[in-house]
């Protein structure tokens, strides 16, 4: 961990932060003077990743499982280290298996994984943190069109990330003192992507960062808490930023 701490440095918890739009977000706040704590489950990839990032900004990289409860205590711990919690990103997902299997066919194992990534551990890591969320903060569930759109396949992923958003709704009534945004990426170019389509060519969808501005228009605006989708909030200004 390089150390660029400083007590006025904004702290920004990432999970899923070695890849993808995780990894994305992550190098966007690092230059905007964020202090950062991002995980993943591949030590090799979050170790990449965060000598990426300690070039930039204080980052502490713990590699585990979101569903784990002493993970999520030790991204707690290292998030209180180094300051208040000013934004919590709830990035990790599954998509359980490829190729997706129909929901009538999911099996029972699959389908609880596939909530406990999604839909669990985002609500258990901001318990986790407790008072260390800095009054105000934000807190984003990252969801996809498929937990609005029907589509074949995508029932078990779909489902999760309905619910997640649901309950980030009830989140936002029970919890006032912080900002609750549901915000979808749209399609991106990342594995999990190509996990969901094995064999076939997804080099037309976008690079995750064409995703980031409009999440950096969140995170610095003052939106209500809702749902957006993340690219239909880039403006030329943003880009720019």
């Amino acid at each position: 961990m390089t150390d660029f701490h400083s007590p006025t440095r904004p702290v920004a918890v990432i999970t899923g932060g070695s890849q993808g739009l995780g990894l994305a977000l992550a190098e966007a706040l690092a230059d905007r003077g964020w202090a950062l704590v991002i995980d993943a489950r591949r030590v090799d990839r979050l170790e990449v990743a965060a000598a990426r990032l300690a070039a930039r900004t204080t980052v502490t990289a713990i590699a585990g499982d979101v569903t784990d409860a002493g993970h999520r205590r030790a991204l707690a711990d290292a998030a209180n280290a180094l300051g208040p919690v000013r934004l919590l990103v709830n990035n990790a997902s599954t998509l359980g298996v490829s190729p997706l299997p129909r929901l009538s066919e999911i099996s029972a194992e699959t389908l609880a994984r596939v909530f406990d990534v999604n839909v669990v551990a985002p609500i258990a890591l901001l318990q986790a943190l407790g008072p260390q969320l800095s009054k105000g903060a934000t807190v984003i569930n990252i969801t996809s069109d498929a937990g609005v759109e029907p589509y074949e396949g995508w029932g078990g992923y779909g489902s999760a990330k309905a619910a997640l958003e649901h309950a980030s709704r009830v989140l936002d009534v029970e919890r006032p003192d912080l900002r609750v945004l549901v915000v979808d990426p749209g399609d991106m170019r990342t594995e999990m992507h190509q996990d969901a389509f094995p064999g076939e060519d997804i080099s037309d969808r976008p690079e995750p960062a064409a995703s980031v501005p409009g999440l950096l228009d969140l995170i610095n605006g003052d939106q209500p808490s809702g749902r957006y989708e993340a690219r239909s909030l880039v403006t030329t200004e943003s880009r720019q930023r």
